[in-house]
């Protein structure tokens, strides 16, 4: 790769920069690919030994939650210390650590060092993630940026649907061990290529590195992980009275908000919180917030539909839901010509029309529904969200001065995962509640140990009526797993309408709140200087 002098303020090539791009992506690709694609081996780890680990369901839920709970805990503060230490290192420090305990994870023993180990690479993902939006953005200039960031969109989508077809793959001929292990070629080749190719950013116009402030990001941290604590317990029981979920979550707003005040009043705050004020950072920070609500919640419930509903194994299920990344792959990363032309506004506006257009679509589909119009509503969907991401994380990325890149990716990221998990717990819980109001009568004259569970979700119900018809009562076994699927369905139509109605307000405030024109602050490109290791 070309280069000169840091202090001469050089331009790295084109091709220079893409191959930084591709180089960073990678990266991304691990992330994002590693929940997705572990989601098709719960079910493995739950036999017993050696197939599996014989983990329970609340073990298993912890596989998940405990990487959730570290990674979106670190991700402001892995963004502060990157502007501090250099997104080089961190993304480094991120790799080698996520490589280490995925290769540890394939041979874990028992499912409480598979939980702490998944929690280690949650943490290193919370370090990686911030990274590479930093480092895009001090790569790419101007409008380039906004079409780096389309093909960082669609990475991470291709990664959360290519997850599931190469878990499933994985599995079929190998042990559970092996949705692990693919990530240490792709951590090697990361390493090596980070430290060939990427170079260290030096503060932009020799600004000075400005102190750590110890006391805002331990607040940030402790109130992060109080927070989606307490989400991810509603998520769990669809309950928000629940003692265990209200007071780490109620503490964790009490946190954040002494985060805020202690920001407010020091001199060197980790995080300087008065670019919430601008309405531009604002409404793209709540757009893209927004869109992981309805993503992720939606994306769970997809999950359900098509596995319990029309009855597709794993694999399947991941290759129905192509046209989410097929989408993504075509527009994200020419959304950079419309926000040229049209502005920020109009195109994330658009892009969240689309959204709740294809939510409602999906909110008419039943249980004989053409997969193929199913499969529409869901590229449309897509095309939505295309159009909101990399728009919005432009806005974000760009309003800090390019001194601060690590905190402007690292509040993306935070509010992307805060949105995520919020998403998952609200729209779960109408989904489940939805569901347990209208199957009670189907369960009507089933003996109390059956009928009990049977109410908690369609897994339940259907588990439930296999019981049943193995006791020779079949004609009831098929009558309650009609009702089942007919009842998931009235439920599911309830949530994508919930998130559809979110969506389409959140498209109003943002038509209303957000400028036409937004600038950049201060968005001079980092020096880089040319170590190459």
């Amino acid at each position: 790769m070309a280069g000169t002098d840091a202090g001469s303020g050089p331009r790295n090539t084109s091709r220079g920069s893409a191959v930084i791009l591709v180089v960073v992506l990678a990266a991304v690709l691990m992330v994002s690919m590693d929940n997705s694609i572990l989601n098709v081996a719960l079910k493995t780890l739950a036999e017993p030994p050696p197939a599996g680990l014989g983990a329970d369901q609340s073990r298993i839920q912890w596989t998940i939650d405990a990487y959730t709970l570290a990674y979106a805990g670190l991700l402001l503060t892995s963004g502060l210390i990157g502007d501090r230490i250099g997104h080089k290192k961190l993304l480094l420090a991120g790799a080698i650590l996520f490589g280490g305990a995925s290769a540890v994870s394939a041979y874990a023993r028992t499912p409480m060092e598979l939980i702490a180990l998944r929690a280690v690479m949650g943490a290193a993902g919370a370090l990686i993630m911030p990274a590479t939006l930093a480092i895009i953005s001090a790569e790419y200039p101007g409008d380039k940026r906004t079409r780096a960031l389309g093909i960082w969109t669609a990475v991470v989508g291709v990664a959360v649907v290519l997850g599931p077809i190469i878990g499933g793959a994985l599995l079929g001929w190998f042990w559970w061990g092996s949705v692990f292990l693919i990530n240490v070629p792709i951590v090697l080749a990361v390493v090596v290529a980070v430290c060939w190719f990427v170079p260290d950013a030096a503060r932009a116009g020799g600004t000075p590195v400005r102190r750590m402030d110890p006391v805002g990001m331990g607040l940030s941290v402790l109130g992060l992980l109080g927070l989606i604590y307490g989400i991810i317990r509603v998520g769990e029981y669809g309950d928000w009275t629940r003692p265990d979920a209200i007071v780490p979550f109620g503490g964790g707003l009490v946190l954040l908000g002494g985060f805020v005040l202690w920001e407010r009043s020091v001199d060197h705050p980790a995080l300087n919180l008065h670019h919430f004020r601008e309405r531009g950072f604002a409404a793209a920070a709540t757009a893209l917030g927004v869109l992981y609500f309805a993503l992720t919640g939606g994306t769970l419930v997809i999950a359900f539909y098509l596995q319990g509903v029309r009855g597709y194994s794993a694999l399947l299920t991941g290759v129905c839901v192509l046209p989410l990344a097929v989408s993504l792959i075509i527009f994200a990363p020419r959304v950079s010509k419309l926000v040229r032309r049209f502005g920020v506004r109009a195109v994330c506006v658009a892009g969240l029309t689309a959204m709740g257009v294809g939510l409602l679509g999906l909110a008419t589909t039943g249980t004989d529904t053409p997969i193929w119009l199913f499969e529409l509503y869901l590229f449309v969907f897509g095309t939505g969200t295309a159009h909101v991401h990399p728009p919005a994380t432009g806005v974000l990325v760009s309003a800090l001065p390019s001194a601060e890149s690590g905190a402007a990716s690292a509040v993306n990221n935070t509010f992307r995962q805060v949105g995520a998990s919020i998403g998952a717990a609200i729209l779960g819980s109408v989904l489940n509640a939805a569901y347990q109001a209208r199957i009670g009568s189907a369960l009507d004259g089933l003996p109390p140990p059956l009928a009990e569970p049977a109410r908690g979700s369609l897994t339940a119900t259907l588990r439930a009526a296999a019981d049943l018809a193995e006791q020779g009562r079949g004609s009831q076994a098929q009558s309650l797993a009609r009702a089942a699927t007919e009842d998931f369905v009235d439920a599911m139509r309830i949530t994508w309408v919930t998130a559809a109605a979110v969506v389409l307000a959140t498209a109003v405030v943002v038509a209303v709140v957000m400028p036409q024109a937004i600038r950049a602050k201060s968005r001079s490109r980092p020096e880089m200087n040319t170590d190459q290791h």
